[in-house]
């Protein structure tokens, strides 16, 4: 039973953080065209995502990248 309960508990962990995840992701694309800060909360997205998927965490490492260039060239 206990292991039962850990299980599901670890299930409902991983549904937020996914759900949470990506309307941050998806707030943080729809902000490229509205006004926000979209450089603030596509990473932030990302991280949340990244903690339980690895194609998050690759594609976090990218845009961290992305930005940095960014930010020497100017």
């Amino acid at each position: 039973m206990k292991q039962h309960v850990i299980r599901t508990l670890g299930q409902a962990k991983r549904l937020i953080v996914t759900v949470t995840g990506c309307t941050v992701l998806v707030a943080g694309i729809a902000m490229l065209v509205l006004p926000g800060p979209a450089i603030v909360v596509i990473p932030a997205g990302l991280a949340l995502l990244a903690t339980e998927f690895i194609w998050a965490r690759k594609l976090l490492i990218t845009v961290k990248e992305r930005i940095e260039s960014v930010r020497k060239a100017h």
